[in-house]
């Protein structure tokens, strides 16, 4: 079984030190842009799903859930 990560530890595994003297603020901003980036990812994945069901795409439908779910679950969301 595979432990899931916290947010916070998830975010300090993205994060890719420019110097060995990265301050508070450089972390944060950081955390803040991937959280951005995330949330953009995730509405994008649920605006294509809401197409897909009203269009009635089912195999579509089927494959944007999967990335949802996995997306929710590398992210511990």
């Amino acid at each position: 079984m595979e432990k899931k990560k916290s947010y916070a530890e998830m975010m300090k595994s993205r994060t890719i030190p420019r110097k060995q003297d990265l301050t508070i603020t450089d972390v944060y901003i950081d955390m803040l842009l991937n959280e951005i980036l995330l949330n953009q990812e995730k509405r994008q994945l649920m605006m294509a799903i809401d197409q897909a069901l009203d269009e009635g795409d089912r195999d579509s439908f089927q494959e944007l859930t999967t990335k949802l779910i996995q997306l929710q679950e590398r992210f511990g969301m």
